[in-house]
């Protein structure tokens, strides 16, 4: 895992090593154990490094890395079937000089070109500069796991792991862009491929771009998008074994690691099987990390303890308070754009916790996307079964709600704001998706916004802040096709939730974890903005200086405040209001 960054001239400047170390410098928590740049003969093209070293420790994995003396890479992730696609290529007389999945990266593009893509399983993005072609060629992974941000201009195209190095240039401005507020203060997140910053983008997950160096042309091309098309009518007890197989697979091949390797476990039914897996495929004990809250219908650590007693592992439990919040300037800095997952906090906390044991962690991300876990999924199950019972009742009765569009009705459960226009941002997904099934159409725009755009970047920033690699084996793109194939009804049923998932896991997980209510991994907002977190956010919001003042109105922020209680609850909009506050101060001022 690491830090990437990356400036290519387009004009008649050429490259200054002073603004490689620059951009490296912003970005070297990701990778603290190694710094590497490249510019080539003509310094029209300069590649930055930040080695976080996982694999291969020696300095062969060192980075930016070349092969053939034609090709340069800066490549941040890891890919888990590199020595298999490794002993392909040695088959057919490619040669390596190091262990690092690197060098295997090199070798694929050499032999396959773009479709080299079709061979990585795992997380990545990275650049690779030919010499030869005089092309760029950059990369995300299926399903956005590791982050790519650039600017394109005529004289200069610019990327990075994180946006912050790129404003480290002299020829990027540091403009906010008003139009994506709106849609900010809806999902509390800047869906793709907006940044938040003018000029800036972030590429989508299952994209690459290729820069042309002789023509000055930047191109995008989509590799890999989620399809619900292809369902499979099978027993559910083929099911359980597909899903059993496939997890311990996803599983076995991200615990490869020259380092010491650790999990998250909240005890609910994601992190709590990932956890069952490497315990089965381990011979010592798994090193477990739990955050716990004094308030009860947050705090999940009793049912992290029960999973961790049975499976022997080494438990540690960190507590969190209200005063935590005491770090959110520098979290909305290192988030680098609007960003309102209030559950960031306790991810950073916890990874801070676990980086003093480990320096790999394995987590449950993609188990609630790729089942169903939400509430909101039951929902839209009871939405979509009752929705043609809908014309039979007039406006104003009991059953008015399901008058919404199936959709529309889901996207009010997901905001917060009632804003109409970001709304298009899910219905064009839904239009777009790979889906005959409504249900699927909405899943597939979660999985186009919401996995990428919240969830993993809540991962990647607050763990990277740490220099901690997380791996997601239920985001696996073999564990995302499989449960894409498996109907709907097999994943909501008789009322619950991920049906064929804990199904699956009934002989390796206790009732009380498979089937207990779901907490969801968060801070508990409502509470804390009746206590310590009020007064701070008055301090923040009301000040005079407050320039979240431009765009939205005091008196209703004051309203707000002063009306907040647990029954009342303001907590999900004052957060949002609060964390663009703190990232305008950080960014614009």
């Amino acid at each position: 895992m690491c830090g990437i960054a990356g400036k290519i001239y387009l004009g008649s400047g050429i490259i200054e090593e002073r603004d490689l170390i620059l951009m490296s410098n912003k970005i070297v928590h990701r990778g603290p154990d190694d710094q590497g740049i490249y510019i080539s003969q003509d310094r029209k093209v300069g590649l930055a490094h930040c080695r976080l070293a996982i694999i291969d420790l020696s300095a062969s994995g060192h980075q930016p890395m070349t092969y053939k003396n034609r090709y340069w890479i800066t490549f941040n992730g890891e890919v888990y079937n590199f020595e298999e696609e490794r002993k392909k290529l040695e088959r057919i007389g490619y040669k390596f000089r190091s262990k690092s999945d690197t060098e295997v990266i090199l070798a694929l593009y050499d032999k396959w070109g773009v479709k080299c893509l079709d061979h990585l399983r795992g997380m990545f993005a990275f650049a690779i500069y030919d010499i030869q072609q005089q092309t760029v060629f950059l990369a995300r992974d299926r399903m956005g796991k590791k982050p790519l941000k650039y600017f394109f201009s005529p004289e200069i195209f610019a990327f990075a792991s994180e946006l912050k190095a790129l404003l480290t240039l002299p020829e990027i401005r540091s403009e906010p862009d008003i139009d994506i507020l709106e849609t900010y203060l809806a999902y509390g997140y800047v869906p793709a491929p907006k940044t938040g910053f003018k000029n800036i983008y972030k590429l989508e997950p299952g994209h690459y771009l290729t820069l042309d160096l002789k023509h000055k042309t930047l191109n995008k091309h989509c590799y890999w998008e989620i399809d619900f098309t292809e369902k499979l009518d099978i027993p559910e007890s083929e099911w359980k074994t597909k899903i059993l197989q496939t997890l311990e697979e996803s599983t076995r091949l991200r615990m490869n690691s020259d380092v010491p390797i650790g999990a998250f476990l909240s005890g609910g039914v994601d992190s709590s099987s990932i956890v069952a897996m490497m315990a089965k495929l381990s011979t010592k004990p798994i090193k477990t990390f739990t955050i716990g809250f004094s308030e009860s219908q947050y705090d999940e650590s009793k049912y992290a303890k029960i999973v961790s007693d049975i499976f022997h592992t080494q438990h540690t439990v960190l507590q969190v308070k209200p005063g935590s919040v005491d770090i959110l300037p520098e979290l909305a800095e290192q988030f680098e754009e609007p960003f309102a997952d209030s559950s960031a906090l306790v991810t950073y906390l916890v990874s801070r916790l676990a980086k003093q044991y480990v320096k790999v962690i394995l987590n449950g991300d993609g188990g609630d996307e790729n089942f169903t876990g939400y509430s909101h999924h039951l929902k839209l199950q009871r939405d979509y079964l009752l929705s043609p019972l809908a014309k039979y009742f007039p406006v104003g009765k009991y059953l008015k709600s399901l008058h919404f569009g199936v959709l529309e009705k889901y996207l009010e459960y997901k905001t917060h704001f009632n804003f109409e226009n970001p709304k298009d941002v899910y219905r064009n997904a839904y239009q777009n998706a790979k889906a005959t099934d409504i249900r699927d159409k909405i899943l597939s725009a979660d999985f186009k916004y919401y996995l990428p755009d919240d969830l993993l970047v809540k991962v990647d920033l607050a763990s990277m802040k740490v220099a901690l690699e997380c791996r997601s084996p239920l985001l696996d793109h073999k564990m995302v096709e499989l449960a894409a194939q498996i109907p709907f009804d097999l994943k909501v049923k008789n009322g619950q939730t991920k049906y064929i998932f804990k199904k699956s896991l009934e002989d390796i997980l206790p009732p009380e974890i498979l089937y207990r209510p779901k907490m969801g991994f968060s801070i508990p907002l409502s509470k804390w903005f009746s206590q310590e977190l009020n007064p701070y956010a008055r301090s923040i919001l009301l000040d005079k200086k407050s320039n979240i003042n431009n765009i939205f109105p005091k008196d209703q922020i004051a309203e707000m405040l002063d009306k907040h209680s647990e029954k009342s609850d303001f907590g999900p909009q004052l957060w949002k209001l609060l964390m663009l506050e703190l990232w305008w101060k950080n960014y614009f001022q």
